[in-house]
């Protein structure tokens, strides 16, 4: 990659440019495309827990509100299941030829170990060779949200290892430019949200 000031060659690894000491543009963009992420989803998470139960009761755009608490619930649950397959997809596809043995491998058992984890109390019973073991299943009875949490606990242990070091977060953020785009397109979609909630309460 070039450095955007003074022109210098330097490889992914290096988190500023040898010549004028400079950060990439591109890291600038990942980033503030990971904080505007970040942010999006702690105010759609704040406004889930305190204001949507208020908006689904009021009087204007009730169903707005429920199919709005409805995807909230479903994205809490199943949502780490897209993200699993996109990782496992970007490392078969893009990472394929530049991954590290040792963290390749981790990623994909981790990745993989959340997708059978989750797929697994949906596997027929009558398939014996498949049933996982009844003591998964009375853990999964009782605590019902304990799997989900795993899983995405296992997602974000993953993408952490992944943006950590510069080389894979390049390959796998690219210029930060679509990212961007889409944070920033939560973010607003939020708080267009939230002033519609406001306006039809207030």
């Amino acid at each position: 990659m070039y450095c955007d000031r003074c022109g210098l060659n330097f490889l992914p690894k290096q988190s500023v440019c040898t010549r004028c000491k400079k950060v990439a543009t591109r890291y600038w963009f990942q980033l503030m495309s990971l904080v505007t992420l970040l942010v999006a989803l702690a105010s759609n998470t704040v406004l889930g827990i305190f204001l949507l139960p208020r908006l689904m009761e009021a009087p204007h755009g009730r169903l707005l509100f429920r199919i709005w608490y409805w995807l909230d619930q479903n994205a809490a649950l199943y949502g780490w299941v897209p993200l699993a397959g996109g990782l496992l997809a970007w490392d078969y596809f893009i990472w394929k030829e530049a991954r590290p043995k040792v963290k390749g491998w981790l990623t994909r058992k981790l990745l993989t170990f959340s997708l059978a984890a989750g797929v697994a109390p949906m596997i027929p019973w009558w398939i014996p060779a498949g049933q996982p073991p009844g003591e998964f299943l009375s853990m999964i009875s009782r605590y019902q949200g304990l799997p989900a949490m795993l899983a995405w606990s296992v997602v974000l242990v993953v993408t952490i290892i992944l943006c950590i070091d510069p080389e894979s977060r390049d390959y796998l953020l690219g210029h930060g430019r679509t990212l961007s785009v889409v944070s920033t397109g939560m973010l607003v979609l939020v708080l267009a949200m939230t002033l519609l909630g406001w306006s039809l309460t207030y």
